[in-house]
């Protein structure tokens, strides 16, 4: 068991988690546990936590967090889960899907958790749908939540054995159940006629982040509304139209420094960013380091990873202490 929060933190980080920053916890009574296990592309963290609170803020970004989603069942205690407008109270067997690369923040009793994470290419979520889903609690005692509530508690402890191929196919069949599970849940909330246009709406704005005429204007022009509509269809929402459109173009921009030896100022000129300098500024100003020093460490973390041999995939990593 871990009795120190920092490097507990470090821990979780390498057992594949976004960063978490603490808030409240008993630094003198800190006892945590963490159990990673791989099932093909599906991971699985059991953690055992203490009593307190944690957030997740910009200073925590990581591009490969845009890579995953995160699905949370409680298994032992209490927690709250709050991300974008949705919070969740949850019990024993609730879920909760997390997007990890956003801001979120967690509070819990002493409890267990399973964190299963599953990368978006497997688990192919609409914007709109995401939005909605996002911090919002998934009943774990019936239905299709039930059901995968019950099989992630019990994967948690017997990932053991498992060929390439079986792992690969067994993680497909879970990766369904948790798609068939958001799909239920989105059921119960259908949108009504504006966020229904809300969600075509960040659609459009995803698929058009690298447009440099992308502007509030030009959203409600391509949509047949008028600016002021477009504002109001995001007065409930944590950003304005412009700060989504910025915020998103910031990710794509960090996502593609960390991966690609391309010049901070190509990078920000493919999303959208006329004026290196400008984009510079509001880089540091929302990730707190500077955009090159991301390419520079890029560059420096370049590894060669060897192919993984038949049984490999379904493998155990205990990280404990």
């Amino acid at each position: 068991m871990f009795t120190d929060i920092e490097t507990f933190q470090q821990t979780l980080v390498a057992s594949g988690l976004a960063p978490v920053l603490s808030g409240r916890h008993d630094s003198e009574e800190f006892r945590a546990g963490i159990v990673a296990r791989d099932l093909g592309p599906l991971k699985l963290i059991e953690l055992v936590t203490p009593e307190g609170e944690c957030f997740r803020d910009a200073r925590c970004a990581r591009a490969d967090d845009e890579e995953l989603w995160q699905i949370d069942l409680v298994t032992r205690g209490l927690a709250r889960v709050e991300q974008g407008r949705g919070t969740a109270d949850l019990g024993p067997a609730d879920l909760v899907l997390i997007d990890p690369a956003r801001p979120v923040r967690f509070a819990s009793t002493a409890s267990t958790h399973v964190t299963m994470l599953v990368p978006r290419r497997e688990l192919r979520l609409r914007p709109g749908d995401a939005a909605r889903l996002a911090g919002v609690r998934i009943k774990g005692d019936r239905g299709p939540g039930a059901l995968v509530s019950s099989l992630a508690r019990d994967m948690a402890r017997s990932l053991t054995g498992f060929r390439a191929g079986e792992a690969d196919r067994s993680a497909a069949a879970v990766i369904e159940l948790i798609s068939v599970a958001l799909e239920a849940q989105l059921g119960d909330a259908r949108p009504g006629p504006d966020e229904a246009l809300r969600d075509r709406i960040l659609g459009y704005i995803e698929a058009r982040l690298s447009h440099r005429d992308l502007t509030p204007a030009s959203i409600a022009a391509a949509h047949h509304t008028s600016v002021r509509r477009l504002h109001k269809l995001f007065q409930d929402q944590p950003l304005t139209v412009a700060a989504l459109i910025r915020q998103r173009r910031l990710e794509r921009c960090r996502a593609d420094l960390a991966r690609s030896d391309r010049t901070v100022a190509a990078v920000a000129a493919r999303w959208g960013f006329a004026d290196p300098a400008h984009f510079s500024r509001l880089f540091k100003a929302t990730y707190g380091y500077n955009a090159a020093a991301l390419t520079s460490s890029s560059r420096a973390r370049t590894v060669k990873v060897p192919a993984a041999r038949p049984g490999e995939d379904g493998g155990v990593h205990v990280i404990e202490r």
